[in-house]
């Protein structure tokens, strides 16, 4: 979900996990659903100084359909190749 910076200053964004979000004056960035909801980032959107993309924290639940996201040959892999040949 898109954020816009709304103000004509730099800011430092919190997000959980004490991550943190630089945005330039007018700048957009991308955030999750649960960031939308950590109580800082709540405050700068209430005060107006970010704005979101019209996804707003009351639209949660419901899931995206993941669907294909693990499917196919490596579904469970361990991410090491199998080794083959003469040894």
């Amino acid at each position: 979900m898109d954020i816009i910076n709304k103000t004509k200053k730099p800011l430092r964004i919190p997000l959980p996990g004490g991550k943190k979000l630089f945005l330039g004056p007018g700048k957009t960035g991308q955030v999750t659903a649960k960031a939308l909801q950590h109580p800082p980032l709540v405050k700068l959107i209430e005060a107006g100084d970010v704005e979101s993309d019209g996804a707003t924290a009351t639209r949660q639940g419901g899931g995206a359909n993941k669907a294909g996201h693990a499917t196919g040959p490596r579904h469970g892999a361990t991410g090491a190749m199998r080794q083959s040949g003469d040894r």
